[in-house]
């Protein structure tokens, strides 16, 4: 959700900029915006609707030039997108900001400093903050103190970064509820909402927590909590960690599909031998809390939520503990009643989606034995808030549509299964069956993979469609819930997912020749019943595209096209069958012209609520 980046250098810093927003565009795309302090000492502010690419011609055909600045690549909440809601926003030409996040009490601001004589040129709630900062400035108060001051007026959650020309090298910076980093270098320093954004200039960072100030300058920074001042540590990155090119694919998403066997294989490392879980790669504060957990509680948005959805079948069947799954959003605003021994368990790619990390912060308040995090972040919020963090080690992820990260949280939490059903009366043998299975799943996904010609071939009749249904039984209906999302995501086509039992009660009405229905089918105990669920759409006229086990017998027909998996291990299916799945969304996305790994209203990491 919206990309911030800054820079005070002894250097121009327009380029350093831009670079940094087009590596932050996969958070938002609706417009970007740059301000620097000019060699006059003015704030120069370009802005424009769209792509990063556009804000870039106008920066060069405008000769925008400064050694101190921000820069915003936004994705919009109050105001539509357009290039006068775009980021930067200033007052009296003085002081300009960017931020991340919601304001929730602008309306009010707004009305008090009208009735001020300020002047909005702007809908977004963000033009508060800096009329506000102005206000402070005209008073005599610096500019760290005028954000000191400003700060406890705002309600919401932002992260937010502001300059005056005042004090034309420095650059304040304050973090409540979305991420910040400060970039360290040479006689320079950078902030910026990820550290993606800062790869090319540094690659020492250092993560502000909730409710610091920063004030970063080129000899330096000091980072300040509640007044008082306080240091942070600097973290390095290596470039193995964040490298984010997309080679020679077309799309970040179909990179980040063909990276998956590579993947988990990282995931798995050091975390299985050739027959067991290797339990102290979970980290010496796990095994207290996860030997004695009687129940799971896990909270998540989006794809992880669908994730998580498959982790509750697989929880409650091999390690015999009950597992409750619940939108983020929604177990924040109810009254929770928490059982005895609970694991309070956060799933999040970036680790900064806004509801999971206010789930958590309310969990630590309701007597859960301990939380833990699965996570691909490991600066994230998630990751340094819990108690326990089960990494994933998918990289980066481009692509809004996430591909490789869902896959390595189904595997990081079939790992976590594990460890539970073995302190819950799994046998030996049960666990080295399981662990022989994972030695084999990137192999499985490579041939997963290679059926992509097939589906590109298949799925062409999509070209026309307006809506799709997808089918799945058991623990296959939140793969098929993860298959519609990718395809509503990216190609605008509307798509739900349905237990298949449930066709008779509604969806049903639904199907004819123009409805296709996408079902998967693995060799499991409910392979006949999802047959019968089929026949019933065959019977109605429908269209059937089934993914089916190699060893599944399925009578091919001009209505029914049979796209057959290699022979998968029950339970690896929900993994293998969520594939071909994505390569479906891909093509189909393809073929109806929309931008894959920018699609229309989304952004990657949803920090606001």
């Amino acid at each position: 959700m919206c990309g911030i980046v800054g820079a005070v250098a002894n250097r121009n810093v327009s380029k350093i900029l831009l670079e940094g927003l087009k590596r932050l565009e996969y958070r938002g795309y609706d417009s970007a915006g740059l301000a620097v302090v000019d060699d006059q000492g003015a704030l120069a502010v370009c802005k424009r609707q769209g792509k990063v690419v556009n804000l870039e011609h106008a920066v060069e055909e405008n000769n925008v030039v400064g050694h101190t600045g921000i820069a915003h690549t936004r994705w919009a909440t109050h105001g539509k997108p357009s290039q006068k809601n775009a980021h930067p926003h200033a007052s009296a030409a003085r002081v300009a900001v960017v931020h991340n996040g919601i304001i929730e009490n602008f309306a009010q601001l707004r009305e008090q400093l009208e009735e001020s004589g300020y002047h909005f040129e702007s809908d977004t709630d963000t033009e508060v903050i800096v009329h506000l900062l102005h206000q402070e400035l005209s008073e005599g108060h610096n500019l760290l103190a005028s954000v000191q001051r400003v700060i406890p007026k705002l309600e919401g959650a932002y992260g937010l970064a502001t300059f005056s020309i005042d004090n034309p090298s420095t650059v304040v910076v304050a973090r409540s509820g979305s991420p910040l980093v400060i970039g360290v270098g040479i006689e320079e320093n950078f902030i910026a909402s990820d550290q993606l954004a800062l790869r090319q200039v540094t690659d020492q960072f250092v993560y502000l927590e909730e409710g610091d100030i920063a004030e970063v300058r080129v000899d330096g920074f000091e980072i300040y909590q509640d007044g008082t001042q306080v240091e942070r540590e600097k973290v390095q990155i290596t470039a193995a960690a964040d490298s984010a090119d997309k080679g020679e694919f077309r799309h970040f998403m179909l990179k980040e599909i063909y990276e998956q066997s590579a993947v988990i294989k990282d995931t798995l490392q050091g975390r299985i031998n050739q027959t067991d879980i290797v339990e102290q790669a979970f980290g010496a504060d796990a095994k207290y809390a996860l030997e004695n957990v009687k129940a799971v509680q896990i909270v998540a948005c989006g794809t992880s939520y669908h994730a998580a959805t498959v982790a509750k079948y697989w929880i409650e069947q091999y390690a015999n503990i009950v597992c409750r799954v619940e939108v983020a959003s929604e177990f924040r605003y109810r009254k929770v009643v928490v059982q005895p021994n609970t694991l309070l368990l956060t799933i999040s790619q970036s680790g900064e989606t806004a509801d999971t990390l206010a789930a958590l912060r309310l969990a630590k308040t309701l007597g859960y034995i301990s939380t833990m995090t699965v996570c691909n972040v490991a600066q994230s919020s998630l990751v340094r808030e819990s108690d326990i963090a089960l990494m994933t080690h998918a990289g980066p992820e481009i692509g809004v549509a996430s591909t490789k990260a869902f896959t390595t949280q189904l595997t990081a939490l079939l790992l976590l299964t594990v460890y539970l059903a073995k302190h819950n009366g799994m046998k030996a043998e049960e666990v080295k069956d399981i662990v022989e299975q994972l030695h084999r799943l990137p192999e499985l996904i490579d041939q997963a993979i290679e059926l992509n010609d097939t589906i590109e071939s298949v799925f062409e009749s999509f070209a026309d469609k307006h809506h799709a249904l997808f089918l799945g039984r058991g623990i296959m209906y939140p793969v098929a819930m993860e298959g519609a999302l990718k395809l509503k995501e990216i190609s605008y086509i509307h798509a739900e997912a349905y237990p298949a039992g449930e066709l008779k009660h509604g969806p049903l009405a639904l199907v004819d020749d123009n409805m296709p229905v996408v079902a998967v089918a693995p060799n499991d105990e409910l392979l006949e019943k999802l047959k019968s669920n089929l026949e019933e759409v065959q019977a109605r006229g429908g269209r059937l595209f089934v993914f089916a086990d190699q060893h599944v017998e399925f009578a091919s027909s001009e209505d029914v096209e049979l796209i057959k998996l290699p022979n998968i291990p029950e339970i690896l299916a929900p993994i293998i069958f969520t594939i071909p799945l994505q390569l479906l969304s891909y093509h189909v996305a393809l073929l109806k012209g929309t931008d894959v790994d920018q699609p229309r209203n989304l952004a990657k990491s949803v920090t606001v609520e």
